[in-house]
């Protein structure tokens, strides 16, 4: 092999593993299991909880087209760092200002630092890799990265529910540690060569906007494919994140306990993120996400009517499909986009109606949970989900929304 293609290879694997070691501490955060446990130790209420919750994906909505335009312009990878940055400072507040408004700041932090991350990284990656001919790569190297951050929680997520009870704000100083190695990794990524056709002044933006939008009434079938993705990442979402804990209070689990379930279940979505290739074998990309986000629904439907044991068995089942789901359903939305020039400020208008879904069903889980009625509400979300996916698929077959050959 020549000398030079010797290099290019070690270059092509060191920046696979820099972006690999950039999500796996970006997304080490070790409070998420117990975050609802400590707002209700520092005296919150389930109503002050959610609505926080809901204020953080409205957020997250007002953000998402500003920085993802703003990442296509000044570069993807400056956007990782800044996002990365703002994680630090986000991860000290909780342990300086205990109180409702020190969490509220909180997670409209969390939202401008994740809103900086969303498009930026996955539009990093495959630009790089698509300028190396190596863009058929994608899924399974996003689908490796993942999977690793994944790992990496299984072993942190099972002690922290004991690290909280030896010292309460523990859980966010690790947090603050792991924010900090993902700003070095991000320090060190190398840049990849995009073109840009704006400048960030008003008459830019509008021009960036209309280009957006002509990019989005060209391709049809992209908006199908945002959708079917929205309600796989609503529902994985909701469930993992929203309503874990409430689900396995209700299901008498202890405090110690929550680490532990989610490190299982973070562990079965790991082995889905590491191998979604093998899904090919029955179904295209676009046919993969709409049956697996049909079991998605099903299997949290399930949920209510089994013992402890049957929680936590649909609850795996449940993460090893999100797992398989998410970097097959990045691989097919990137590659219905057109226009590599707006690849980041695509994937933010997916972020954005996927936030504005989180805030509305965030802001409607306190008023069920208030009501003791959260079997309810997993049903109904599960039915809407899957009444959802079945008018998706029936405009995908249209002749406007087919996929083009």
């Amino acid at each position: 092999m020549p000398s030079d293609e010797v290099a290019q290879n070690r270059f092509l694997k060191r920046t696979i593993w820099l972006y690999c070691g950039f999500q796996f501490f970006f997304s080490l955060l070790f409070w998420l299991p117990v975050f609802y446990e400590y707002q209700k130790r520092i005296g919150l209420s389930d109503e002050q909880i959610f609505r926080i919750q809901s204020i953080y994906y409205v957020a997250f909505c007002v953000l998402e087209i500003p920085t993802g335009m703003m990442a296509d312009q000044i570069g993807h990878r400056r956007c990782m760092r800044i996002g990365a940055a703002v994680l630090v400072v986000a991860n000290i507040l909780p342990i300086a200002i205990q109180n409702y408004a020190g969490f509220l700041l909180h997670f409209l932090l969390m939202a401008l630092s994740r809103s900086y991350i969303s498009g930026a990284s996955s539009a990093y990656l495959y630009d790089f890799l698509d300028q190396h001919n190596a863009r058929d790569h994608y899924k399974q190297i996003e689908g490796n990265a993942r999977a690793y951050g994944l790992f990496g929680k299984v072993a942190c997520w099972s002690l922290v529910g004991f690290l909280m009870q030896w010292h309460l704000t523990l859980p966010y100083w690790l947090t603050v540690g792991a924010a900090l190695v993902s700003v070095l990794f991000a320090l060190t990524l190398p840049a990849v060569t995009t073109r840009s056709t704006a400048n960030l002044a008003l008459g830019g933006l509008a021009r960036r906007l209309s280009s957006v939008g002509q990019t989005l009434l060209m391709s049809p079938f992209l908006a199908i494919a945002i959708f079917q993705g929205i309600a796989a990442f609503v529902l994985a979402r909701i469930c993992q994140v929203n309503l874990f804990q409430p689900i396995l209070e209700g299901k008498k689990f202890c405090v110690e306990s929550y680490g532990m379930v989610m490190s299982v279940m973070t562990l079965f979505e790991a082995f889905g993120s590491a191998r979604p290739g093998w899904v090919r074998r029955w179904l295209d990309d676009f046919q993969a996400v709409f049956v697996l986000t049909v079991l998605l629904a099903v299997s949290l439907w399930l949920i209510p009517l089994g013992n402890q044991i049957g929680a936590i068995v649909l609850l795996t089942v449940f993460s090893y499909i999100t797992g398989l789901v998410y970097p097959i359903q990045r691989q097919l939305i990137n590659d219905c986009i057109p226009d590599s020039r707006h690849r980041a400020t695509i994937m933010s208008i997916e972020s954005i109606v996927d936030r504005a879904t989180n805030a509305w069903l965030a802001d409607m889980i306190g008023d069920f949970l208030k009501r003791g009625a959260l079997n309810d509400y997993l049903a109904l979300s599960s039915w809407l989900t899957i009444a959802s996916m079945a008018g998706l698929f029936v405009l995908s077959r249209s002749r406007t929304f087919r996929r083009p050959v």
